[in-house]
């Protein structure tokens, strides 16, 4: 974090880094917040080739206009339902806050753990018995409603597994919660002296952002869940019209969390674009306090957007007006964002390393994800393209485009921090290009065919749309290479000695100032800091090869 001054803290025995102990018990006991940050991305590694398999076989399938891989509606029903119950539930919303989150924040604020140990722990915990049971669901029959869990179909008509469903979503749901509580906690508590709040990485101002969402809007999303599975076990008319329901009030509900969950997915991934790019642009941060100020603003302005879903569910004109309005208005604080990330690196010295590429694979595919959300906010727009393939392709412009590709840059970054150890710079590269080609190749086309009137979530389709659905296949391939790929080096880079050094990127934020892998107590001083962040200069890198241990400037 730009300079440091220290001072002793109390004495601190020399201890081996959080890695040195390989008991399985230490692990699953552990307190240790990097600790907790490795469990969660193996955890989260293994959902998402749950969910890619799943998505994988859904692209199989409409290679051809006709069903005749899956053999049944029914099948694919149920596929495209697991694909977006594990990858949003399980991977998406807590990839980047529980696995980065959890290693990074108290390293960045000067702090050795979070403010709750052990309920960090037991988020993970929470967690893993939730993914449980949507893998003993997944096995055992599956669920046929979609993602979003619509009523009546899935009150009154689904014969699948929809409670089990319900309690798997409900119980995940505590783990987020957990996790947001803690990071605001430490936040607000653990700063190291002389961290005020204009001081403080944006990575951490935008989990923060991310924290208020999950403790206030992932409790409506439990409380609509758990209705579901009420109305279902002892027939209470809650969204039921012929006891006295109404099946609109469950999207209320719904999406009064899962906009705003939108956010808790792409947020964290803004925190991490906002350090890659001035460490690779080797330029301060351009309009720090706007950027900062723009979290917060997302996550405010997005509590207040969710009817934009709702366009062609019966609303009223006047309501359908206002949420059009204010989902234009959303969209201020995001391009802030880009407009800033843009202008840091105009005239800078970039270098185009891993993490740089994803970094402005990110901006590229999240503008279009925008700009075709903007699209979408136009009442017309929405009506002529609602539930076609336009939405899929925006909503994995956002998500995959964004998020996966912000997680990506995120991980190769920390790396060498989290293991000590460097991967394969072209194969780094290849990765990202490789994931950068596929998932245009992939989702492109998708905004075409919805335009023309493929509408989602269908087995079969008019045959006029087989080309735009085999490209499309055919992109889907790719993009799991380019995904495959980082699993191979970065795991084959743990055979490697720990060579990286502390700082190999000449990065200036804190956690660049401690071990790698960093000691179990992450700081033998108290932290004193003393400027603002990201004090980066082209200066500052004379003879810089990327891999050498240059500490802080």
């Amino acid at each position: 974090m730009s300079a440091v001054a220290v001072e002793p803290r109390e004495s601190v025995a020399v201890e081996e880094n959080y890695l040195s102990d390989h008991t399985v018990k230490s692990w699953l006991l552990t307190t240790d917040h990097k600790r907790i940050g490795i469990l969660y991305l193996i955890s989260v590694t293994l959902f998402f080739l749950v969910g890619g398999a799943a998505a994988s076989m859904m692209r199989f399938e409409l290679m051809t206009p006709k069903g005749d891989l899956l053999g049944s509606p029914d099948v694919y029903n149920r596929l495209f339902t697991t694909h977006g119950v594990v990858m949003i539930f399980f991977f998406l919303v807590p990839s980047i806050p529980a696995v980065l989150g959890n290693f990074l924040i108290p390293l960045m604020i000067g702090a050795r753990d979070l403010a709750f140990p052990i309920l960090n722990l037991m988020s993970w915990y929470v967690y893993i018995i939730g993914g449980s049971i949507a893998i003993y669901i997944l096995m055992f029959g599956g669920v046929d409603t979609g993602w979003t869990f619509y009523t009546p179909f899935s009150t009154m008509y689904s014969n699948t597994m929809v409670v089990h469903a319900a309690i798997a979503v409900f119980i995940t749901g505590f783990s987020s919660i957990l996790t947001g509580l803690n990071f605001i906690v430490t936040i607000h508590t653990m700063r190291a002296p002389g961290m005020s709040w204009f001081r403080l990485p944006l990575f951490v101002w935008a989990h923060y952002a991310t924290s208020l969402i999950m403790v206030l809007g992932t409790p409506v999303l439990a409380i609509a869940v758990a209705l579901i599975a009420v109305e279902r076990g002892f027939g209470i008319g809650i969204f039921n019209p012929n006891l006295g329901g109404d099946p609109v009030l469950f999207q209320h509900l719904f999406w009064f969390y899962s906009h705003p969950a939108v956010y808790i997915m792409i947020l964290p991934g803004m925190g991490v674009i906002s350090e890659i790019i001035p460490c690779f642009a080797r330029r301060p941060i351009f309009g720090y306090r706007f950027i900062a100020a723009s979290s917060l603003a997302i996550a405010v302005i997005g509590f207040v957007v969710w009817g934009h879903h709702m366009f062609v569910s019966g609303q009223s004109m006047y309501a359908g007006m206002v949420f059009s309005m204010l989902s234009f208005l959303v969209a201020v604080p995001s391009a802030i964002k880009v407009f800033n990330w843009t202008s840091t690196m105009y005239k800078g010295s970039i270098r185009f390393d891993t993490p740089m590429l994803y970094a402005l694979g990110f901006i590229g595919l999240f503008t279009i994800g925008g700009l075709t959300g903007m699209m979408l906010s136009t009442l017309a727009v929405d009506i002529h393209v609602h539930d076609t393939y336009f939405v899929v392709a925006h909503f994995h412009y956002i998500m995959v485009g964004g998020a996966v590709m912000a997680y990506l840059g995120g991980i190769h970054f920390w790396w060498p921090k989290i293991t000590g150890r460097m991967y394969s710079e072209l194969l780094g590269k290849l990765s990202a290009l490789t994931v950068f080609i596929g998932f245009n190749l992939t989702f492109f086309p998708q905004f075409v065919l919805g335009y023309l009137g493929m509408p989602r979530r269908y087995f079969e389709y008019a045959s006029e749309f087989q080309v735009l659905n085999v490209m499309s296949t055919a992109g889907a391939s790719i993009l799991a290479a380019g995904y495959a790929l980082p699993l191979f080096y970065l795991l084959l880079s743990l055979r490697q000695p720990p060579t990286a050094g502390k700082n190999p990127w000449g990065a200036t934020g804190l956690e660049w100032q401690v071990d790698s892998p960093p000691t179990t107590h992450n700081f033998d001083f108290t932290p004193r800091i003393d400027r603002a962040p990201y004090a980066y200069s082209p200066v500052a890198i004379e003879g810089f090869d990327g891999y050498s241990d240059h500490g802080s400037h």
